[in-house]
């Protein structure tokens, strides 16, 4: 379970520099369903693995903080991410919402591979 939710994390992550990649060019490849449904999918899949994981292990955000810090850092990547793909006005912008998005993701790595906090 954990190699799987591993591996959708990092489908998910390539998959969004595509679509962030494809933003900056406005590809009209952006139209494209499978672009459109994939994310989605691979998303609920990890979001579905992460649960489980953790109900299987008994980890309890409220117990483990550091799961509870993962949790709100992912909210901050998603709502960055979205910003970045769909309410940016500018290439700066969306360069700027996509350096973010990727310091959320790179918070979410160091608090699953160290299981400590940093802000709580």
């Amino acid at each position: 379970m954990k190699h799987l939710h591993m591996t959708l994390a990092a489908i998910s992550i390539i998959l969004f520099t595509y679509r962030f990649a494809l933003t900056l060019m406005s590809s009209a490849q952006l139209d494209k369903k499978w672009l459109k449904i994939s994310p989605h999918i691979i998303d609920t899949f990890l979001l579905l693995l992460g649960v489980g994981l953790a109900v299987k292990l008994a980890i309890n955000p409220i117990e483990y903080l550091w799961l509870a810090e993962k949790i709100i850092a992912i909210v901050f990547y998603i709502f960055t991410g979205y910003y970045t793909l769909k309410l940016a006005r500018n290439r700066t912008m969306q360069v700027i919402g996509y350096l973010g998005a990727m310091g959320w993701i790179m918070l979410v790595v160091r608090i699953a591979t160290t299981k400590q906090t940093v802000f709580l």
